[in-house]
């Protein structure tokens, strides 16, 4: 099986107009784009008139935590604007996390309330990763964990296996612990650890992640597409055709 292949647009940040870069991705082969807040915000409707004038999908989009928490309504509308499945809470400030499992495990819960919100009109909810939920609190325990034990089977996982290296963690691992939780794979690669270029992110295959490895276990999960990534690249256009070619080289 081919994965539908996603573009995470926060990589083209720096390289506006976006909208431009929409049918060039179309052109790589990309099949959908994944933004981030507020490439859509402003006009969902305008997105998604570019994406569709692109022959481009929205598989799922990247939210803040605190508008699934006091927002659910206002982002479930976006995800049908933009003809998305999944909802994505990426990230939490670090002045606002907290290192104890009672924080995680509440984290957890309001994903769990968001997911109810969202299966009602036939969405889902997904947590993203970066590296701090892999990190073990002073009690060896660990956030992603606390996350998705509180969270349940509704909350669904955006793996990013780039964030997971840098934790020190296996990638392998996690995609077997996760796998019936997992519906979308990030291939974000990285550069040997302390690499300063590109803020030592890489294309898809030109980093140190074994991705031939990863494959048969992407395909034991329940992931129905890939996203590729990049945090800061100095050629948006670089990263994106790399990655993909790489991608499609994996038989993926």
């Amino acid at each position: 099986m081919a994965y539908p292949i996603a573009y995470q647009l926060y990589s083209s940040r720096n390289f506006p107009p976006l909208f431009d870069q929409f049918p060039k991705l179309k052109a790589m082969g990309y099949d959908g784009i994944e933004p981030w807040l507020p490439a859509y915000e402003k006009n969902p409707s305008e997105f998604r008139r570019a994406l569709d004038d692109a022959g481009l999908k929205c598989f799922g989009f990247h939210m803040p935590l605190a508008g699934l928490v006091n927002e659910p309504q206002r982002y479930i509308e976006i995800a049908q604007t933009l003809g998305a499945t999944y909802l994505i809470p990426p990230y939490v400030a670090a002045e606002e996390r907290r290192p104890t499992a009672q924080y995680w495990r509440e984290l957890g819960e309001k994903l769990a309330t968001g997911a109810e919100a969202a299966a009602k009109h036939g969405l889902a909810v997904a947590w993203h990763n970066h590296d701090f939920e892999f990190v073990p609190l002073d009690d060896g325990t660990r956030p992603i964990d606390h996350i998705f034990e509180a969270g349940g089977e509704g909350v669904k996982f955006e793996i990013d296996c780039g964030w997971i290296v840098r934790a020190g963690a296996d990638p392998a691992a996690e995609l077997k612990r996760f796998a019936d939780r997992i519906v979308a794979i990030q291939t974000k690669d990285t550069a040997p650890l302390g690499t300063k270029d590109d803020d030592g992110w890489r294309a898809t295959g030109d980093g140190i992640i074994d991705w031939a490895a990863l494959v048969p276990l992407f395909r034991q999960t329940k992931a129905d597409h890939i996203v590729t990534e990049h945090d800061n690249p100095s050629d948006w256009s670089q990263f994106a055709s790399r990655s993909i070619a790489h991608i499609k080289a994996l038989g993926l």
